[in-house]
């Protein structure tokens, strides 16, 4: 079973104020809607056999309720994120929390951005990374080098403004994507078994083209594709996956649809304020076992 211990904290502070992706929307949030659909998710997570572990949100940061931006987790250590400004106070507040539960907590070099496990989603003995954006390749080497991963290094397209430049984001400075993550674009549904290194799904339209050719070339693992439509508009990557049952977004009826084929559970909460910060189910969870 993979993921079968999640941290998860709360959208008690949740908020847009800060918009540090292209999600971010311009009506309020309702901060109580978002209490419920956090607290649905943890149900349903629950519900498939997760133990989900609940800590405070930092009360200084808007974005605190996703913990999946914390730290990549392995093998008893975690290397510690390090997030844009509008966060920086989640990264003290993370590394408590973790060793709290007796993990090891690894600082990235100086002068690196690091995602955590929003960039960086283990499948057995690989590590599916995206950078460019939250993420630099250099702290994804150092967080696979030490936590014992073999990287699969990828990119996801940038957004683009209208006259077809690169934007950069006005608040964090950084250069921004609708797939800023790579779990908005890439999402693990199976660990290893026998015969296989996993079962993968993705937008490949997420990707740039050389990225598209890494996948495309990638043996040994078996592959869903997910349309531009359900991976840009329904989050339909931002999932988490036991092995058995899947937590996703309920507005992707084909990809749930092929995961039932496959013989997969599927369970959907209703989202609507948690989506307006850019994320969904995958970001409000920290796998301690992925």
């Amino acid at each position: 079973m993979i993921n079968s211990t999640v941290i998860m904290s709360g959208a008690d502070y949740f908020a847009n104020d800060q918009q540090i992706n292209p999600y971010y929307a311009e009506e309020d949030v309702n901060v109580a809607q978002a209490i419920t659909e956090h607290g649905e998710i943890q149900r349903l997570l629950t519900e498939a056999g997760v133990n989900v572990i609940k800590v405070g949100a930092p009360s200084d940061s808007q974005d605190g309720v996703y913990t999946a931006n914390w730290a990549l987790v392995g093998g008893g250590k975690a290397v510690l994120a390090r997030l844009p400004d509008a966060r920086k106070s989640e990264e003290e507040h993370a590394r408590g929390v973790l060793e709290a539960q007796g993990i090891e907590v690894i600082n990235v070099p100086e002068g690196l951005k690091f995602s955590g496990q929003g960039d960086a989603l283990p499948c057995g003995d690989y590590l599916f990374c995206g950078s460019g954006y939250r993420s630099d390749e250099a702290a994804q080497e150092f967080a696979a080098e030490q936590l014992g991963y073999k990287r699969i290094q990828l990119r996801t397209v940038p957004q683009l403004d209208e006259a077809g430049q690169p934007v950069i984001n006005a608040t964090s400075g950084w250069a921004d994507s609708f797939y800023y993550d790579i779990d908005l674009a890439l999402s693990i549904i199976k660990g290893p078994s026998e015969g296989s290194l996993g079962t993968i799904a993705y937008c490949r339209e997420a990707f740039t083209p050389e990225s598209q050719q890494i996948l495309d070339d990638l043996q040994g693992f078996d592959k869903i594709l997910i349309s531009e439509t359900e991976a840009k508009q329904a989050f339909a990557c931002n999932l988490v996956s036991t092995g058995e049952h899947v937590v996703m977004s309920g507005n992707a009826p084909e990809f749930k649809a092929e995961l039932e084929k496959r013989g997969l559970t599927v369970k959907s909460p209703q989202i609507t304020e948690l989506v307006k910060g850019g994320g969904y189910i995958r970001c409000t969870t920290l796998s301690l076992n992925p």
